[in-house]
């Protein structure tokens, strides 16, 4: 039997390292939690109570209302019965995948998170790929594609959809009978990417279905919610693959989403910005370079020299050194080859493991490549 190898298999193996090794590897926040979060999940004792006193529609309500609130998506359709709450974004992706029609064709932005393109192919759908180049040259896909896949912001590079560039695509979306579906997992973490999507789907009368998360901006190990939201538009058939998947989400941890996005607004947002932006700097003091110094959200692509070892091989030799990173093959999920010049780090760790990762990761391909 042929040994699966994609990201998330990487990310596994980092969280069950017997001997304790340095995991940078997922986009989740393993963070210490802040005084003002730590107030919070005390709390969590009286949220069991709530969850059995109040009505679930109205827990999760107040949590869809803090949520898309705090991080700027003021026309999501709140309260309308089309925003599903999932246990994880994947699981929503899953849905997604479902619902979609069997003989779609689906343009997928690349490189991406392979977990993306995984899901739709194993549910029989076929992939074409789309650049960050021809997204940000507006050459959308015409027939046969069906579907339009769009990370937002875009997990390695961090590439920001901008408004205008959404529009544009919506607008074409409409003229080609086209779906446009978005995965804002990153959204919460970087205010350019929190215009009011859903307004800008909604004026250009586009079919659209997007997928959040909150697993990435706050530190709760997994406690976390994938929103699955859907246009008025739509006929795919959502609710019933989400009824074949799940009955319902915690409400209790809803109820924790719905306080820790009022503290994201109050200043938890900030907080959070400093630490990744203080881990972002530390590779640069190790003579390592940024391949996307604009990124904003919390995992870099480090890019190696030419003349070096590549990420597959660096990958190795950091694991026998302790320490988990992601090589980028995987990102380019329709040609492998082309990441191999790169590989991620996650920057929602505590400073010390980031500063001593990267360290590491310095050394190591000092030490790999050969002397001139």
């Amino acid at each position: 039997m042929t040994e699966v190898v994609n990201l998330t298999t990487m990310e596994v193996d980092a969280l069950m390292d017997v001997d304790g090794g340095l995991n940078l590897t997922d986009g989740h926040a393993r963070l210490v939690l802040t005084p003002q979060q730590s107030d919070i999940v005390a709390h969590i004792p009286e949220m069991f109570v709530e969850a059995t006193r109040r009505p679930f529609s109205e827990i999760e309500l107040a949590a869809h209302k803090a949520f898309f609130g705090a991080v700027g998506q003021h026309s999501a359709p709140v309260g309308t019965g089309r925003i599903l709450s999932c246990y994880s974004s994947t699981l929503a992706t899953d849905i997604l995948a479902r619902a979609l029609p069997a003989d779609a064709t689906v343009a997928v932005l690349h490189p991406t998170f392979d977990n993306i393109a995984d899901l739709l192919k194993t549910r029989g759908l076929k992939l074409v790929p789309m650049s960050e180049e021809e997204l940000l040259a507006k050459e959308w896909p015409g027939a046969p594609v069906n579907a339009i896949v769009v990370t937002l912001p875009n997990n390695p590079t961090g590439l920001i959809t901008s408004q205008g560039h959404l529009e544009s695509l919506a607008e074409h979306a409409v003229r080609n009978n086209q779906i446009v579906i978005i995965d804002a997992s990153f959204r919460g973490q970087v205010r350019d990417a929190q215009y009011d999507t859903y307004a800008v789907l909604d004026a250009a009368g586009a079919d659209w279905v997007t997928i959040e998360d909150t697993g990435k901006l706050w530190p709760t190990h997994e406690l976390k919610i994938g929103l699955l939201a859907y246009s008025e538009r739509t006929k795919l058939p959502i609710e019933q693959a989400f009824s074949e998947s799940l009955l319902a989400a915690s409400p209790v941890v809803l109820q924790l989403i719905t306080e820790l996005a009022g503290d994201w607004v109050d200043g938890g947002y900030e907080r959070a910005r400093d630490l990744v932006e203080r881990n972002r700097a530390v590779i640069g003091e190790f003579g390592l370079k940024l391949a996307d110094p604009d990124s904003q959200i919390s995992v870099a692509r480090i890019e190696l020299p030419v003349n070096g070892p590549d990420s597959a091989v660096l990958h190795k030799e950091m694991l026998a050194r302790g320490v988990h990173v992601l090589p980028c093959s995987p990102f380019h999920w329709a040609d492998p080859e082309s990441g191999l010049r790169f590989i991620r780090i996650s920057l929602a760790r505590p400073f010390e493991t980031v500063q001593k990762a990267v360290q590491t990761m310095a050394e190591a391909y000092r030490d790999l490549t050969p002397s001139s």
